[in-house]
C-alpha cells in the first residue's frame, strides 16, 4: 500500500470492520471536528486547557480517542474554542 487512504480503503472491504468503523464515525467525527477548530485558532492543548479548565492530558486523551467525554465536557470544549455544540439526530439511512 503506498498511503493511508489505499491502506483505510482495504480495510473496509471486511464487512466487519467498516460495521465498527461506521459505529464509531460519530465519535470520529466529534474528535475531528474538536481538533481542527483548535488548530485554526493557532491553540495549543495548554491553552484549551486554561481557557476550559479540563486537564491538558483529558484533552489529549480526547483527541486520541482514549477518553469518552461526557456532553457537559464538550459544551465547555465548545465554549473554551468560541464555538457553540450542536448535536442533530438524523434518520438512519436504510441499507438495501
Amino acid at each position: 500500500m503506498s498511503s493511508y487512504n489505499e491502506f483505510k480503503k482495504e480495510l473496509l472491504k471486511n464487512p466487519e470492520v467498516k460495521a465498527e468503523y461506521d459505529a464509531l464515525e460519530p465519535e470520529f467525527n466529534i474528535i475531528q471536528a474538536m481538533i481542527d477548530a483548535r488548530k485554526q485558532q493557532n491553540l495549543t492543548q495548554e491553552e484549551l486547557s486554561r481557557r476550559t479548565g479540563i486537564t491538558q492530558a483529558d484533552i489529549s486523551r480526547i483527541e486520541n480517542g482514549t477518553r469518552n467525554p461526557s456532553l457537559e465536557m464538550l459544551k465547555r470544549l465548545a465554549k473554551g474554542l468560541g464555538m457553540q455544540l450542536k448535536l442533530e439526530l438524523v434518520p438512519q439511512v436504510k441499507k438495501r
